[in-house]
């Protein structure tokens, strides 16, 4: 039952400040007893070596783990899985902390929980981490003196000098999915200046309008009461690691509309579809001075698929989100969600069905009426819409720089990231 599995609490924050502040409210809240913080320190994954911490009742050991192939998602599966699954069982722990690495995304590891088999846990039947616990809240940790330069930038980790080569993350994609994912965040702004404060606090108002925000003045004044009065204020509506769902409203939370400090979200909503060469030249307007931008997108060349677009600072991701209603079988019908069934019904066309583009764009530097101008330009006109309608045949012919389909850099097996090595450095491991 859903009641009996362990909850499991996440820090997360980008490295410096912010880390210093996960590494701080761990300890705070591993003071409670049957609370266990667990930490992978993944500064050495260019040589294979990770370093996994765990705290208990004030005893600390350290395990030096060796990995067949080094890389974030190897550590999630060969060792952070399996050892939840292994803590879960120990009738002493009572909540489980993780104090995230910069390196792990917190929305990556909740969705891993839910849906990574685990397998060779003695006395454990093999599946998700997610039967044995549960996430009950994502805490952010944010340094506001550098966080809105960091998710408009376009620096990728690598070159930060926190991943590896093959790792081709972004800072910004970092900054701003840890904020959007956080079911909570905690801000610490010494030595940010007023405009930073304020400039940061709406933004996040408007990535995360659902988190309650602390702000606190650095990681050493940090104390328990702050911590536990933010977390109370967690609402019951928290995702709670849940996965976001691209065909939901993409303002969920209700977000401010109307601008502050120059901060604002532009909605682009249209029923015609873009030309994707147009598109591709056009996109670089979400690229500079933007935040964030997400949503659903219909392209001319691709009619039956969801084209999804999310970027991050000056890093894209284009991607797809299944297909749209009105290109399904009816058996694959069956499986939608209701509610996205008749939320479709009410712009249903009779020629084009539910396919449609809606876009968010978050920006904190860009002017909304040029963005909002260059989508509409990369619009299909009122010939290459007949084309769409009579003559699709023609439209397939188009160019289309999103038809490429690309691989993650990692896409080793489960199976094949094993643990070759554990080696004990200090302490006893409490059983």
């Amino acid at each position: 039952m859903a009641s009996q599995r362990k909850p499991v609490l996440a820090l997360a924050g980008l490295p410096g400040r912010a880390a210093d502040g996960v590494e701080r409210a761990a300890r705070l809240l591993g003071e409670k007893p049957g609370t266990v913080v667990v930490r992978h320190d993944l500064s050495e994954l260019r040589q294979g070596v990770v370093r996994r911490t765990v705290r208990i009742d004030g005893r600390e050991t350290v395990t030096v783990l060796e990995l067949a192939h080094g890389c974030v998602s190897c550590t999630l599966r060969a060792d952070l899985l399996p050892y939840l699954c292994l803590l879960a069982e120990r009738d002493s722990v009572r909540r489980i902390v993780l104090a995230l690495d910069p390196a792990f995304e917190a929305e990556a590891v909740c969705q891993a929980i839910d849906d990574v088999v685990v397998t060779g846990v003695v006395g454990r039947v093999d599946g998700p981490a997610g039967g044995s616990v549960r996430i009950d809240s994502v805490l952010t940790c944010i340094d506001a003196r550098d966080w809105l330069a960091d998710a408009t930038g376009d620096e990728t980790l690598y070159e930060r000098g926190h991943a590896t080569v093959e790792d081709e993350r972004t800072v910004a994609q970092l900054a701003v999915g840890q904020a959007e994912f956080a079911d909570a965040l905690l801000v610490f702004d010494s030595g940010a200046d007023l405009v930073d404060r304020e400039r940061a606090s709406a933004v996040l108002a408007r990535l995360a309008p659902r988190a309650p925000i602390g702000w606190v003045a650095e990681p050493a004044a940090l104390d328990v009461d702050d911590l536990n009065w933010l977390l109370r204020r967690v609402p019951v509506d928290a995702r709670r690691g849940a996965p976001f769902d691209p065909h939901a409203s993409l303002l969920a939370g209700a977000p401010p509309l109307e601008p502050d400090c120059g901060v604002a979200l532009v909605e682009f909503a249209t029923d015609r579809p873009f030309h994707p060469d147009r598109l591709h030249t056009a996109i670089d307007v979400l690229l500079d001075g933007v935040v964030s931008a997400r949503g659903r997108a219909w392209l001319a060349t691709q009619p039956d698929e969801v084209v999804w677009l999310e970027s991050a600072g000056g890093g894209l991701r284009v991607g797809g989100a299944g297909k749209w209603l009105a290109a399904m079988t009816s058996r694959e019908l069956d499986e939608v969600d209701p509610e996205r069934r008749a939320l479709a019904s009410l712009r249903w066309h009779e020629r084009f069905g539910d396919r449609h583009t809606s876009l968010v764009i978050l920006v904190a530097d860009a002017d909304p009426e040029e963005i909002r101008h260059a989508l509409h330009w990369a619009l299909v006109d009122e010939d290459e819409l007949r084309q769409v309608r009579f003559a699709p045949e023609r439209v397939a012919l188009w160019a289309d720089p999103f038809g490429d389909q690309h691989e993650e850099p990692c896409d080793t097996r489960p199976d094949d990231a094993r643990v070759r090595n554990q080696t004990s450095t200090t302490g006893e491991e409490n059983r």
